[in-house]
This record gives C-alpha cells, sequence and structure tokens, in this order.
C-alpha cells in the first residue's frame, strides 16, 4: 500500500562480462533491457496473486561472475557448468511453479500462459514436460535475443502481449533462475 504505481524493471548488458574464448558462455546470453510498469487497483482480481522466492548460496560455483569491483577491482566472466544448472533448473523452476499455484490455490492446469527466463530451450521444454504443461503455453523468444536474464521476463511478457496471445483476464505464470543460485515464480492474473 506504500505505492500506487512501480516500473520494474529487467536490464543486463552481458557483453561486458561473457569470456569470448568460452564457448559454453558467450553463445547463450544476449544484451536487453525490459520493464512493467505495476499499479494499484481497489477492488480487483487483476495483479499478483501470489509470488515464490528461494536462492541456495551452496551451488554458487555452477554459476557466477568470477570477478567484481569489491572483490578482484575487475568486471569478470559468468561461468556456467551447464549440465548441472540444467538439473537444478528444471527441479527448482518447476518445484517454484508448483508452490506458487497452489498457495494462490490455483492448479497448474487452469493457468493459461507460462513466461519462464528465457535461460534456453532446453530448459524450457523440461520444465514444460515435467509440469505437463502444453508446450503451446510456454512462451518462448529465446531464439530471438538469447538469455537476457533479467530482461527475458519483461521481453518475453511483451512479445505475446504485442501478438495477442496474453489477453487481458488471462492468468500467467512468470518464472526465472539466476546466479548463485536464485529462483521464484509469481502468478498474476493480466
Amino acid at each position: 500500500g506504500s505505492a500506487t504505481n512501480a516500473l520494474v524493471i529487467g536490464a543486463e548488458t552481458f557483453s561486458r562480462i561473457l569470456d569470448w574464448e568460452d564457448r559454453t558462455t558467450c553463445v547463450l546470453f544476449g544484451d536487453g533491457a525490459g520493464a512493467f510498469v505495476m499499479s494499484a487497483e481497489k477492488d480487483t482480481e487483476k495483479g499478483v496473486l501470489n509470488t515464490f522466492l528461494r536462492s541456495d548460496g551452496r551451488h554458487r560455483e555452477l554459476l557466477y561472475v568470477d570477478g567484481g569491483p569489491s572483490k578482484t577491482q575487475t568486471v569478470g566472466h559468468v561461468r556456467m557448468i551447464g549440465k548441472q544448472v540444467f538439473r537444478h533448473a528444471v527441479r527448482d523452476i518447476s518445484g517454484a511453479m508448483e508452490t506458487c499455484a497452489k498457495n494462490a490455490g490455483v492448479e497448474i492446469d487452469d493457468i493459461d500462459w507460462f513466461v519462464p527466463h528465457q535461460a534456453n530451450q532446453r530448459i524450457l521444454d523440461g520444465v514444460a514436460k515435467k509440469l505437463e504443461i502444453n508446450a503451446e503455453q510456454v512462451i518462448s523468444t529465446v531464439a530471438l535475443h538469447a538469455n537476457t536474464s533479467a530482461a527475458s521476463v519483461p521481453l518475453a511478457m511483451h512479445a505475446a502481449i504485442k501478438d495477442e496471445r496474453i489477453k487481458r483476464g488471462q492468468l500467467v505464470m512468470l518464472e526465472a533462475f539466476g546466479g548463485g543460485f536464485t529462483w521464484g515464480a509469481a502468478l498474476l492474473r493480466y
């Protein structure tokens, strides 16, 4: 209740932290920016219905940046052990989505659209398979702009609203997975 409107921004410039000699990472990430305007409305069922966030620093070495001004006085490079990240991502993301939906009193089958963090198509497909989600309900834009990390969910949401797949009143599940190991989901009625 402290704000009527909020601008939520996700922006990344991965090109600054990629090791262009490391083909396991440099081909996956891209630069991008996206934003949502969130507005408080009275007496409505629209908006964020539930969120679920988690982190686990024990897996930090699987996906991280090996520098930073406070640590090494350098920008550093993104480092990733892809097979292990994939396994954790599919398990953790699907669990977060299930918990978020359950806490909102909603079944996964009742959700109209899934707008995931655009990590890679294999992870998107793995989560859809694990939750038995129809692949056509999963918004995928990773082939257009790669993994833009924090920007990927707003960019994918924008694409699906612009081409009129996502319509007002529909249930939409957002999810994301990030370095150092953080993940979460948000259920909203658009």
